[in-house]
């Protein structure tokens, strides 16, 4: 069952733009946010947590009830959960499906892929919030996300899309490791006992 995720009255500045200490919006790249099948784009409903109620804003699909949104990280990201306000009523998507690192599906062959994981959405004015299998989220660049109906209207509104988890800086430096060729005896301690016993070969 989705859990309201709410800030507290007694929380400084930064918790009231964030929320929780583990809000990922300063870690999205929302500039290379992608909505397929909406006249507007997906960005619009990634928002600070202190706007997440905000319904003048919103996300909603355009030919039929169903959208896939595209959502890049800029680090490694272990993901807790994802938080999604949507509605009203009828116009809540009735599933999430979730699919880690993938960002280049599209209606085509989003159908034949095995989902990371998926929620039923509860109707509601309040934020959901849907925990993930950590396990299965844990070293991640990017997420998909593809909601596939309606409950009962012939579009899908959202107006608030948010992740809490750890963000991480990637390391693309590539590693440098150097062998010797040929080893230098006086580089190298002596072996005790070995005395004597040890040759070089000259070549």
């Amino acid at each position: 069952m989705p859990q309201d995720h709410h800030c507290g009255h007694d929380c400084d500045a930064h918790n009231h733009e964030l929320g929780s200490q583990d809000n990922l919006y300063p870690y999205i790249d929302r500039q290379n946010v992608v909505a397929l099948n909406t006249s507007s784009p997906g960005s619009d409903i990634i928002k600070p947590w202190h706007q997440r109620l905000d319904e003048s804003v919103f996300l909603e699909s355009d030919a039929d009830d169903q959208i896939i949104i595209r959502v890049p990280f800029t680090g490694s990201v272990r993901l807790r959960a994802i938080l999604l306000k949507s509605g009203p009523a009828e116009y809540t998507p009735s599933k999430v499906i979730l699919y880690a690192n993938e960002l280049n599906a599209d209606f085509n062959d989003i159908a034949d892929m095995k989902p990371t994981q998926e929620f039923c959405v509860a109707q509601g004015r309040e934020v959901g919030e849907y925990a993930v299998m950590a396990a299965k989220f844990s070293n991640i660049s990017s997420i998909t996300l593809f909601f596939p109906s309606s409950q009962g209207a012939d579009a899908i509104q959202i107006s608030y899309l948010g992740f809490l988890g750890s963000w991480s800086e990637r390391t693309d430096k590539p590693i440098i490791t150097v062998y010797e060729a040929r080893p230098n005896i006086a580089d190298h301690g002596k072996i005790q006992g070995m005395e004597g016993n040890f040759n070089v070969t000259q070549t």
